[in-house]
This record gives C-alpha cells, structure tokens and sequence, in this order.
C-alpha cells in the first residue's frame, strides 16, 4: 500500500482501521483514510473495492463492525445536528415518483433545520424544472439533479455522491458535474464524490485517491500527482536497478521493452529513457493493477 501525500491537517472524513461485515463477507476491513476538508475529492476503485460501503458508512447509513469512522468531527447520524452536516445522493439518485418537484421541495424543508428553500428553488428555475411536474416523468438527469438539488439545498459541511452519474447519458453527466462545480464554488462545499469514470474526476475534482480491496493506494492534490509521476519507455531494465529514489507504480516489459509508471520528486535525466507524462487515467490505473496484482482479499471469519 502507497501512503498518501501527506496527512490533512483538517479531514472532514477520518476512518481508521473501519470495517463491515455481513455474515461471513466482509464489505469494508481494515480501511484507514483521510479525507481533507475543503476540496472535491474524487474515490475512485473497481467494483468491490469497498467504496460505496464506506460512503454509506460515512452518511450513517451503515454502522461499522470493526474500526472507527469520524465525520464532521462526530459520528455519523448520532443526532440532528451531525445528520444535517451530510448531504447524500446515493447511486439510484432516489426520489420519489409519485411527489412533485414542489412537494420534494417541501419534504426537505421539514426533515432539515437548515434547508435553504431559496436554493433550492433557485436551482430548479435554474435548470429549467416545472415544480409541479411529478418526479416519475422526469429524465433520469433531471431526477440527478433534483436529487442533487436536495443534497445542497439542506446546506451540509460535506456532500457525498456515490455514483450519482453512473446511469446518465454524457450530456447528462457533463451538465450534472458543471452544475456540481457551480454549487461548490458557491457554497465552498466539501465533496467526496464516488465514480467509475475517471474523465469525471478530471472534470469535477481536485483530490483523488485511489481505494482497492478496502485500502488507499495513493492519495493527494491532482495536481501534485501528475506532477511527481512519470511514463518511462526504453530498453528492458530490471526495475531493482533503478535509482533509489523511484518509486516503481508499475513495470510493463514487451519483448526488448519495457514501459513504467514511476513517482519521484528526482529529475528523469537518464537519456536511455523516453520520458513522459502519464494521464490521470494512466496513472489511476496503473496502482489499481499495482494493487490488484499484490493485494489478497481479507480473511473471511466464521459468522458466529
């Protein structure tokens, strides 16, 4: 496992050594991370890799069976005040189909003392939306922002969205992320947002980390990433021959080839190399392989 950058000196999301377990199956073990306050951070994993169990855990959805998890500087849904500190869109954008725009409006003014009912209404004349049209006729980017819409219009410190775009054609993804990123510039909201696609992590966040078989492979500001990893191609090199600084991501030989992913603070200057920048799809990838290749699922205990 990669250590993170370096540790927030806010989190907004703290777990530590956090698990979930159902039966004899565990969803989440042993998942130590921070999350900083402040920023859109995009987590992102394969299927499996615990995320959209963590983010239930963190909106108080879930409880832990092992471990601790802090949001906010509380726990999770432990009274009114925390429960309105989390804004969630969960991944099937829930509304309700028989309610209208208006009455889902009005169903979030009572179940949170802090709704922002000019908000919200300001963003459904925004997006164009009839207050009266039921939720069950909407397209599902309409249900994705009217869910949207309920998650900021209750004003959390930290929005949660797992996989809220998943199910969205690309014009409908684009418009939901713009709009996000509208919303945080506005309200300087904290953001963990969960996604399988990389290019809308790209598009809508500034932190990343990378999370496989519940563990955080690599964790920091998009920025710093990209700059301190590097794609080097040249002819076929033991990686334990590298220079001590290096740190190997991942290591591809064909034939007299061989192509790594490397992270170092240390200039590329040996001209045996080809040097290059990794994309932050190329770089994603190469620790989740990195990770999958090393990483054994946790040992499974007997229900009892």
């Amino acid at each position: 496992m990669i250590e993170t950058d370096r540790r927030s000196e806010a989190a907004i999301l703290r777990a530590q050594g956090l698990g979930k377990r159902y039966r004899s199956r565990w969803a989440l073990a042993d998942c130590t991370l921070d999350v900083p306050a402040g920023r859109v951070v995009g987590l992102v994993g394969p299927n499996g890799a615990g995320k959209s169990t963590l983010l239930n855990l963190a909106a108080g959805m879930l409880t832990p069976s092992t471990g601790t998890i802090e949001v906010c500087a509380g726990r999770p849904a432990s009274g009114t005040a925390q429960l309105a500190n989390v804004g969630f869109v969960a991944q099937d954008t829930p509304t309700y189909a028989g309610l209208s725009i208006a009455e889902h409006l009005k169903l979030g003014a009572r179940l949170n003392p802090r709704w922002d009912d000019a908000l919200a209404r300001s963003r459904i004349e925004r997006l164009g939306l009839d207050l009266d049209q039921r939720a069950g006729r909407l397209s599902g980017g309409q249900r994705a922002q009217l869910a949207l819409t309920l998650g900021v219009a209750k004003r959390p410190k930290l929005l949660i969205l797992d996989e809220p775009v998943a199910a969205l054609d690309p014009l409908a993804r684009r418009e939901f992320l713009q709009s996000l990123m509208d919303t945080v510039a506005e309200q300087h909201l904290s953001v963990v947002l969960s996604s399988h696609l990389v290019s809308d992590v790209e598009l809508a966040c500034d932190h990343l980390i990378v999370l496989v078989a519940s563990r955080v492979q690599v964790a920091g500001e998009i920025r710093d990433l990209l700059a301190t990893h590097y794609r080097l191609t040249g002819p076929r090199r033991d990686p334990a021959t590298l220079l001590p600084g290096w740190h190997i991501v991942s290591a591809d030989h064909t034939g007299p080839q061989s192509t790594l992913i490397v992270r170092t603070d240390i200039p590329v200057q040996d001209p045996a190399w080809t040097v290059t920048r990794p994309t932050l799809e190329d770089l994603t990838l190469a620790y989740m392989t990195q990770a999958t290749a090393h990483t054994r699922p946790p040992v499974l205990e007997a229900h009892r």
